[in-house]
């Protein structure tokens, strides 16, 4: 007995280590970010190289807010990325919805074909859409980084097969008792759909706020720039601002962390309800 309990423990501990040390590995390039964030512009190029500061500044955030208008910046981003999030979120529950739950001639058609668009890269539809936007006049404009992508295949894929897993019988109930189709979806629906919103919500943020290309291409004007925009604005021709752009990039990392933090306990009970077979 006392050798199965040992031959566990070690089976254990062998398997948390490993699990430790590739969380150390991943999360390293984070740490270095961070600290490095803190080091003068001459410690970061000091050899032999330290992960720690020998000297922690602040400097680096006071000369990048004092540089560019990161406020400004920082609240596009937040703009861009809530509002985003917010009709994403809306679209993708509505569309999951009556995909899941509506009996129509080719739902099925539809939703293969809706999913049949992830196969097609972004570089493809770029023109087309930056010339409807410029005939819409949304070019230049925050709006114009929020609409195009508002509508996600996998957000509706995720809407669509976690609701497929909520009862039937629970719409049919409030039928009964007179309830309309909105407020079954606002009252009943989405309630129980909150780990799959978690989700969406997530993801959207973090695409919306890490984007760099459709922004580049919509926006020109320097105060309509998003903070991933700006960022590169630290990266020269010839050279680098490493200091300024370490601590940006710490700070445009807060947010996320935010965010994922907040919706943690719904995420992976989403993740994993989406992928049950309707």
């Amino acid at each position: 007995m006392s050798k199965r309990l040992t031959w566990s423990f070690g089976r254990l501990t062998a398997r948390y280590g490993l699990f430790l040390f590739f969380t150390i590995v991943f999360l390293f390039p984070v740490l270095w970010v961070l600290v490095s964030s803190f080091k003068s512009q001459t410690e970061l190029f000091t050899y032999p190289l330290t992960i720690f500061p020998h000297h922690l500044t602040l400097e680096n955030y006071t000369a990048a807010f004092r540089s560019g208008r990161f406020g400004v910046y920082f609240s596009n981003s937040i703009f861009v990325a809530v509002v985003s999030t917010a009709i994403t979120i809306l679209i993708n529950t509505m569309a999951g919805y009556a995909l899941s739950k509506y009996i129509f001639r080719g739902r099925d058609t539809i939703f293969f074909v809706m999913i049949a668009t992830l196969m097609i890269p972004l570089q493809v539809i770029m023109v087309p859409i930056f010339l409807l936007e410029k005939n819409l006049g949304l070019l230049n404009t925050l709006w114009g980084i929020i609409i195009p992508p508002a509508a996600t295949p996998t957000g509706v894929f995720l809407a669509r097969q976690y609701m497929m897993t909520i009862p039937n019988s629970l719409i049919e109930s409030a039928r009964i008792d007179g309830g309309g189709e909105w407020f079954i979806f606002a009252r009943i629906i989405l309630p129980l759909a909150r780990p799959i919103i978690a989700t969406i919500a997530i993801f959207s943020f973090m695409w919306r706020w890490n984007d760099f290309l459709w922004p580049f291409i919509v926006i020109s004007r320097q105060r309509k720039y998003t903070i991933q925009l700006a960022l590169s604005n630290f990266v020269g021709q010839y050279n680098v601002d490493w200091s300024k752009l370490l601590s940006m990039t710490v700070i445009a990392i807060i947010p996320m962390v935010l965010v994922f933090l907040f919706f943690q306990k719904y995420f992976i009970k989403g993740l994993t309800a989406g992928g049950v077979k309707g």
